[in-house]
């Protein structure tokens, strides 16, 4: 299921069915924004947790992958897979510019989250998570990871 999920998202990709939102850096200066791990406060760029970050001052799914839990995990190595996970995250959107593509047939989710696919040079950032073993793809449900 996980494979043809991926190959699914893949094809829709490279035929342009999922429909470029933006390409995230600072308007400004031209540099791509930092994310830090987000803090208390207000907040404009930063991560939450391995599939949830602010963008611009607005708070996005990272809608092909499920990690962890870190606020409310159920287990110890929920927390420490996913606090890993999110240190992760933060290094790939780090790494530079990178853009967002819609989710088909949704563009939030029940908490008001913009649902997106983060895409750097034609890869879902996503899909490193899966591979480096600190996310599932997502199979439209939650799934224990204890």
């Amino acid at each position: 299921m996980k494979s043809i999920l991926t190959g699914v998202i893949s094809a829709a990709v490279l035929l342009g069915a999922i429909s470029a939102v933006q390409y995230v850096e600072a308007a400004q200066s031209g540099q791509p924004a930092r994310y830090p791990k987000c803090a208390s406060g207000a907040r404009y760029n930063c991560v939450v947790d391995g599939d949830t970050l602010w963008i611009n001052g607005q708070k996005v799914r990272v809608t092909d992958i499920d990690a962890p839990e870190i606020s409310t995990p159920k287990c110890a190595s929920e927390l420490t897979l996913g606090n890993k996970a999110t240190d992760r995250l933060i290094e790939l959107v780090n790494e530079g510019p990178f853009q967002l593509q819609a989710w088909p047939g949704r563009d939030t989710d029940r908490y008001g989250r913009k649902l997106r696919v983060l895409v750097r040079d034609g890869r879902s950032l996503g899909d490193r998570l899966v591979e480096e073993g600190l996310a599932r793809t997502w199979s439209g449900r939650r799934e224990p990871w204890c």
